[in-house]
């Protein structure tokens, strides 16, 4: 059994992956669905309407998160063709998941370098962005998102690896939209809900449990693509 398939553990790993990114989710997105809900005129700041707007913000980045999944994941189609190339893909995008939870639990920072990478293009993409900005409307904040989810993100890299590794563009795209589904609570709770869950997420022992879980799976997913796991067959 592929560990990296579209079957409910998978899923369910990187829906989980996505809550407990919800502190550096926080850091790097936080401050735009704030500076999304103070740029729209006091007039029209009723709490149906930023309501709106922000599931409508996080529903762009989140579908821009399933595009990015299905053209990795597209490109993992070929260069899997090779048996060989397929395991290393899987091991690839094990050792991210390990490096993402390092950064979580702020152990260690590499993934920083990653999102350089990602900064060349985010160069091109930002002016459009700034284009839709005040955002007043729906459609508006959907534009938003979706250009916003591709704001280089150690993170959000890191789950792309491993849709890469499923090197199915259905499993990719539904890989990246549970991730992008696991992180929406940390970016859709206002007020003392939002502080008292900040306070929760960037616990040391919180970003601790978080990074343990996130190792355990990936060395999991190693095993099994130990020589042994495919003893008896």
């Amino acid at each position: 059994m592929d560990p990296t398939g579209l079957g409910l553990p998978p899923m369910l790993a990187a829906f989980v992956f996505g809550l407990l990114g919800g502190a550096h989710c926080i850091g790097m997105c936080g401050g735009i669905m704030s500076a999304l809900s103070f740029a729209v005129p006091p007039s029209m700041r009723s709490p149906a309407r930023l309501t709106g707007l922000m599931l409508g913000y996080n529903l762009g980045r989140i579908l821009s998160y399933m595009v990015a999944g299905m053209l990795v994941a597209s490109l993992g189609t070929l260069v899997a063709l090779h048996p060989a190339v397929g395991v290393g893909l899987q091991v690839f995008a094990a050792v991210m998941l390990i490096l993402m939870a390092l950064y979580i639990a702020d152990w260690w920072k590499g993934l920083l370098r990653v999102e350089a990478l990602g900064r060349h293009l985010w160069r091109y993409l930002e002016p459009f962005g700034k284009r839709l900005m005040p955002v007043v409307h729906v459609p508006q904040a959907i534009g938003l998102g979706a250009i916003w989810g591709w704001l280089p993100c150690g993170l959000v890299y890191s789950m792309l690896a491993w849709s890469m590794a499923t090197a199915d563009p259905l499993s990719g795209a539904f890989l990246m939209g549970a991730f992008g589904l696991g992180t929406l609570p940390s970016l859709l709770v206002t007020g003392l809900a939002a502080h008292q869950l900040g306070a929760l997420i960037r616990h040391p022992t919180t970003r601790a449990i978080a990074a343990l879980t996130i190792i355990a799976f990936a060395l999991w997913q190693l095993a099994s693509l130990a020589p042994h796991g495919g003893a008896g067959h």
